[in-house]
């Protein structure tokens, strides 16, 4: 006897079908590099106060902090999966207080053990081999109107990124306006700006006109304002903004005013 079902039924065959079929996550892996990101979740539980660990993702570089030091290393990853060469990272050395230290030493050892990742409503999940959540970051928002700065140092036009004059102190804010603004350490500037992404441009900053006498002020003053002339990028990664030029070498680099 042969059999015969309605054609909705065949449809609705279908439908389950598909219904069952594995559903595809494409949209949840997107590229890491040119991404961002500041720790939420880590090993153990919520980041330190003033510790937070960071992630930055180049073409094959990924750098960032582990709330004490600043690291480096390279990585891979295609498809959603993730490898993290911790085992040959280059870091600084500092030495920070004991719980620090610890969470420092999770972190590193979280990138390490990650073996894929996926991205969902700003966050980005690490996934060790076994599919086990290792550490969970939020999505470092690279916008800049809003934002006030301080210097912390300044490419000097001779090849040489400098700290400040001691006690000096060199600001910039920048508006919704499309304005720059802020004190080079003796006189107030101003400066348009225009971002787009990770790219920046500023006009040639506007001062007022003071003299100041202390020792290397005046000096400082005119390498910050010709630097601003050369910006062409900025990146924002936590609490750090580093302004760079075409050439990718640091112009200024500076601390979020209120931040860690």
């Amino acid at each position: 006897m042969r059999l015969s079902f309605p054609a909705s039924a065949g449809l609705l065959a279908a439908a389950l079908l598909a219904g069952c079929a594995p559903m595809n996550t494409t949209a949840n892996v997107p590229p890491l590099a040119g991404t961002a990101w500041n720790g939420v979740a880590l090993p153990g539980g919520d980041p330190a106060a003033g510790a937070t660990p960071t992630l930055r993702f180049d073409k094959d570089r990924v750098s960032g902090s582990d709330g004490c030091n600043r690291f480096a290393a390279s990585y891979t990853a295609a498809g959603g999966t993730l490898a993290i060469a911790t085992a040959t990272a280059v870091s600084t050395q500092m030495a920070c207080p004991p719980a620090v230290m610890k969470q420092a030493d999770a972190f590193m050892a979280a990138l390490g053990a990650a073996r894929s990742y996926r991205v969902d409503g700003g966050r980005l999940h690490l996934l060790g081999a076994d599919g086990s959540l290792r550490a969970t970051l939020a999505a470092q928002s690279q916008a800049l109107a809003g934002t006030r700065w301080r210097a912390t140092a300044v490419n000097n036009g001779k090849g040489a990124v400098v700290s400040l004059v001691a006690g000096s102190t060199v600001t910039m804010a920048f508006g919704a306006d499309g304005r720059a603004s802020g004190t080079a350490g003796c006189n107030r500037y101003t400066a348009g700006y225009a971002q787009d992404g990770a790219q920046l441009r500023l006009q040639a900053p506007a001062t007022t006109r003071m003299a100041c006498p202390e020792e290397g002020l005046m000096a400082q003053e005119q390498a910050f304002l010709q630097a601003l002339q050369t910006v062409t990028a900025a990146r924002v990664e936590g609490n750090r903004l580093e302004l760079r030029t075409a050439s990718g070498a640091l112009a200024v680099s500076l601390q979020r005013e209120g931040g860690d």
